[in-house]
């Protein structure tokens, strides 16, 4: 069934993107998320389809400047995508190129945080926050002074006792349905989200913004198909079926039980058609597990 902006929470990405619009939502997030003290932010509207719904390159994604030129981009993901590390060093590398190509140079890079709001344990340890930093495998006492810094969050960790209390509230409001998200969560910045979160579905012009956003997304997921047609008729066949997928790694090796039973078993048309390239471009069935 379509959603409407009333079905929305904040772990939908059109309404993520338009609470963390306001600067004292993201600034609080990236605060809980990091745990530093970030005195201001600003946010980059031009990259956010809250407010540049006709933008034809679809980002879902929140794109920030804080103190010191430091750089974060934050995104939800709420469906366990391929090669979702790989993805958060791609953004990373899209930001340094966004800065060089505006004169920067190498030396002034500024320091970056990719974050994505998971709403599944990638790792699979239990943690609710998992950070990232290229240290020296001989010696992982020694830190590699690059600035980058990738962080993943999991609403459904284990470790509540290690990481703060007010990030644990953040992340269990993540995770809630529409009905739960509307309980109090005895925190006040999860409060202040939850009065933004009423005032965007009280707002016509929000009404509106989400409805392009749908028609969008809808009129390039045809496009996306079209052109998937267009490269083959036994692609579009095959296109989000797992069955596609065993197809083209048979003649990569042994697929194992565990293997297959995992793609069978995978039911969301965008994670399937990830996995549908991902198997055309393999090698091997162990590149395409390790990279799936």
């Amino acid at each position: 069934m379509k959603k409407t902006l009333q079905d929305l929470t904040i772990k939908d990405d059109f309404m993520f993107g338009a609470v963390m619009a306001e600067e004292e939502n993201c600034r609080g997030l990236l605060e809980r998320v990091t745990g530093l003290s970030i005195g201001r932010v600003e946010i980059s509207r031009e990259r956010s389809l809250a407010y540049r719904p006709e933008y034809r390159g679809i980002r879902l994604d929140v794109y920030v400047k804080g103190e010191k030129n430091t750089r974060y981009n934050v995104e939800m993901q709420m469906v366990r995508k391929a090669a979702l590390e790989k993805r958060a060093r791609y953004y990373r590398s899209q930001m340094d190129m966004d800065l060089l190509l505006a004169g920067e140079s190498y030396e002034n890079l500024p320091d970056t945080y990719v974050i994505f709001i998971c709403d599944f344990d990638l790792f699979g340890a239990g943690r609710y926050r998992y950070t990232f930093e290229n240290c020296c495998l001989e010696d992982l006492n020694q830190k590699l002074k690059d600035g980058c810094r990738f962080i993943f969050l999991n609403t459904h960790g284990k470790n509540r006792d290690e990481v703060p209390g007010e990030l644990v509230s953040f992340l269990e409001f993540v995770r809630a349905d529409l009905k739960e998200s509307a309980r109090d969560f005895q925190d006040e910045f999860v409060r202040q989200l939850q009065e933004t979160i009423r005032k965007i579905k009280a707002s016509r012009d929000m009404e509106e913004r989400f409805m392009t956003l749908e028609e969008l997304l809808r009129d390039t997921e045809k496009e996306a198909k079209a052109e998937g047609r267009a490269e083959g008729k036994a692609e579009g066949k095959i296109e989000g079926k797992a069955e596609g997928i065993l197809e083209l790694l048979e003649d990569k090796g042994s697929i194992s039980e565990k293997l297959q039973n995992r793609i069978l078993a995978e039911k969301t048309p965008e994670v399937l058609r990830s996995w549908l390239k991902l198997a055309a471009s393999a090698e091997s069935v162990e590149q395409f597990e390790r990279e799936m």
